[in-house]
């Protein structure tokens, strides 16, 4: 007896056994030499079987299409589209020409992007999309003078023609054309007599530091150097990351609301509410810490819609729950939609790798054989692209810096292909916090 026929014997008597029950009236059937409990257990084990019948079944199919994907591949020349190069004042990203990669184009800070930016490579050796050109950006066109100043183009840069109240490189600052009623050199503390010593008939007068020697000769007097105000000058090293604040003879760093001054006395440091406890957050909430804040968040699940329907499995993960065998819409729709909060400083130096994609087999079961990552959706206004790192995985990369305070919204999302087939969709909706400073 083949090891098939032995398989498949225990189903056939099953079979010839119900077959045999169901023949019989229903009250002669109690009577029989099988009572209800044993008809009932047969039938049990026949849909087992049979469950696990049409589970092999699907995995011999699944193999041998793979198989035969391998074998076309093999025989078939690898089809890839000519090199691309990135456009001046930009930058290219990816490296991969054959059929279904994808090139992402950005521009460099200063310039903005005409054209596609981003390019698939199609079947036929062509790629998609337009050619991107980066077109340099009008200085003038962010208005960047304040108080009334002019912007002026210039060769290499533009510069701001101020009112005669106001100077600066932004007209940011008041100009002083007289000291004011109560200024600091009316303070006893930031003004003080000279130290003076008699040598060799000389009489020799100096300051302590900080502080520096104005008047005459026989009426000097030493008056406090504004530390903050003389390092505020363009080009000048940076006293503070955050506020300056003068002192007699000396100076002190100050930080805004939410951040520590660290030991170095100049440098800033986000304090953590969450980890402290020192937020607000209700229950049901989560609290997520930001640069000098944090926010309390519950995302939540899509609405029902049709057959699409999706159960919260944790506080930030919704799966789709099992669709229809005939509904196309549902098995298009994401399996999985993760939420993620990511707090950023400043005008971060770009490119710079945000969040990752990856995908996994379960055990037993093939991966699938290819992936596809795209932005989807969001108000990112072209300040993201999402590149395939490699083979498993998709990086979403920071290409323009931000500038905040801002909150923006990018969704990306990763499909999944096994012999070209299309198995399954998981979309992340990331949530950029940019906090007001660079640090």
């Amino acid at each position: 007896m083949t090891w098939g026929l032995r398989r498949s014997l225990p189903l056939l008597l099953l079979l010839l056994l119900l077959l045999c029950l169901a023949a019989r009236p229903a009250a002669r059937a109690s009577q029989s030499c099988l009572g209800r409990q044993q008809l009932l257990a047969a039938v049990r084990q026949m849909q087992q079987l049979l469950k696990g019948q049409e589970t092999r079944f699907a995995e011999g199919l699944r193999l041998m299409r793979s198989r035969l994907s391998a074998l076309h591949a093999a025989l078939t020349p690898a089809v890839s589209c000519p090199a691309l190069q990135a456009p001046a004042g930009g930058r290219k990203f990816g490296t991969k020409y054959l059929v279904e990669h994808e090139v992402h184009f950005a521009c460099n800070p200063g310039f903005e992007l005409l054209g596609s930016s981003t390019r698939t490579c199609q079947a036929n050796g062509s790629w998609s999309g337009q050619e991107p050109r980066c077109t340099e950006i009008s200085a003038c066109s962010s208005s960047p003078c304040q108080n009334g100043g002019t912007c002026v183009e210039g060769p290499s840069q533009q510069r701001c023609l101020c009112p005669p109240a106001w100077s600066g490189a932004a007209c940011q600052h008041r100009t002083q054309t007289a000291p004011p009623p109560l200024s600091i050199t009316a303070d006893p503390a930031f003004s003080r007599k000279p130290r003076c010593a008699q040598v060799e008939r000389t009489q020799q007068c100096r300051c302590e530091p900080g502080f520096h020697m104005s008047g005459t000769a026989t009426a000097s007097l030493c008056q406090d150097v504004d530390e903050c105000e003389v390092y505020q000058a363009e080009g000048a090293p940076r006293l503070c990351a955050h506020a300056c604040i003068n002192l007699p003879g000396s100076y002190r760093c100050a930080c805004p609301g939410g951040y520590s001054l660290l030991a170095d006395g100049k440098s800033c440091e986000d304090i953590d509410e969450c980890a402290l406890s020192q937020d607000n957050c209700t229950q049901g909430t989560t609290c997520i810490n930001t640069g000098g804040s944090f926010q309390c968040v519950r995302p939540e699940c899509p609405q029902p819609g049709g057959n699409i329907t999706y159960v919260k499995t944790s506080p930030f993960q919704c799966e789709r729950n099992p669709c229809p065998m005939d509904s196309r819409s549902c098995h298009q729709a994401p399996k999985t939609i993760s939420f993620h909060y990511l707090p950023l400083p400043s005008n971060l130096l770009t490119p710079t790798p945000l969040f990752r994609m990856a995908t996994a087999a379960a055990p037993g079961r093939p991966g699938p054989d290819s992936l596809r990552f795209g932005i989807v959706g969001g108000n990112n206004r072209g300040h993201f692209v999402m590149q395939r790192s490699d083979r498993q995985t998709g990086e979403l990369i920071l290409v323009q810096s931000l500038k905040g305070p801002q909150t923006i919204q990018v969704d990306v999302d990763m499909s999944e292909y096994l012999d070209r087939t299309f198995q399954a969709k998981h979309l992340s909706k990331i949530t950029v916090f940019v906090s007001a400073y660079e640090f």
